[in-house]
């Protein structure tokens, strides 16, 4: 009963966030594509993210040389 009510509590908390999340414009994304800076975030963004995955993928190798011995 206890985690009904808690997952019925959450379940109200994100539906009444879906609603504040409504904006007709998006004026800072507009505003960042028009300067083009937009390109620089999405550049930072896939380079952090290649960056996570050849770490992992390094880690994963590591590990299983590790697991062999």
């Amino acid at each position: 009963m206890k985690y009904f009510l808690s997952l019925l509590a959450l379940l109200a908390c994100l539906t009444s966030q879906v609603a504040f999340a409504q904006t007709p414009s998006t004026t800072m994304a507009d505003q960042m594509r028009s300067d083009g800076r937009i390109y620089v975030v999405i550049a930072v963004l896939l380079t952090i993210l290649a960056g996570l995955v050849l770490y992992l993928v390094r880690l994963e190798k590591k590990i299983k040389t590790l697991e062999k011995e």
